[in-house]
């Protein structure tokens, strides 16, 4: 768990450091404290022999809201949410699972790849997307542009 952890605050960390504005202690600070509240956060949800249970549970998301984890983590070093918002992208998935850490960013982005480790017993997945056409995403916050949806709607 601690490796899955430390590559996904890193991961945060890096985004906010990409953006600027934030100096290197804050930012030392800010990943310390992510790891502690996800280390809390996951304690009793955390089951390599099942690594898809809880993973819902172990998912980090910014969409329009921001995560609470990551909120709380920013708290702690006097940053806020209105700050979050502009420095980290408006839609962020990152699922923390046993063996595997990646993200999204943007509805129709990309899964990527941050880290992935052989199950014990097993052999080490393929991931989604090569590592190499995620790398520039995370540093742009490029994200896939939105498809345009035909709704229907039903009224009763």
């Amino acid at each position: 768990m601690r490796t899955e952890i430390s590559t996904a605050a890193a991961f945060v960390t890096r985004l906010l450091r990409a953006a600027g504005g934030i100096g290197e202690e804050q930012l030392r600070r800010f990943r310390e404290r992510l790891q502690e509240a996800l280390r809390e956060h996951y304690k009793h949800h955390w089951f390599p022999l099942v690594p898809s249970k809880g993973s819902g549970y172990r998912c980090i998301r910014i969409n329009h809201k921001m995560d609470p984890l990551i909120g709380k983590a920013a708290g702690m070093i006097g940053l806020s949410h209105e700050r979050l918002f502009q420095l980290l992208p408006s839609e962020l998935t990152l699922w923390v699972d046993p063996f595997e850490v990646s993200y999204r960013i943007g509805e129709d982005g990309s899964i990527c790849v941050l880290y992935e480790s052989p199950r014990p017993g097993g052999k080490a997945t393929k991931p989604l997307e090569s590592r190499t056409s995620c790398k520039e995403e995370w540093r742009t916050g490029r994200s896939s542009p939105s498809k345009n949806y035909n709704m229907m709607t039903v009224s009763s």
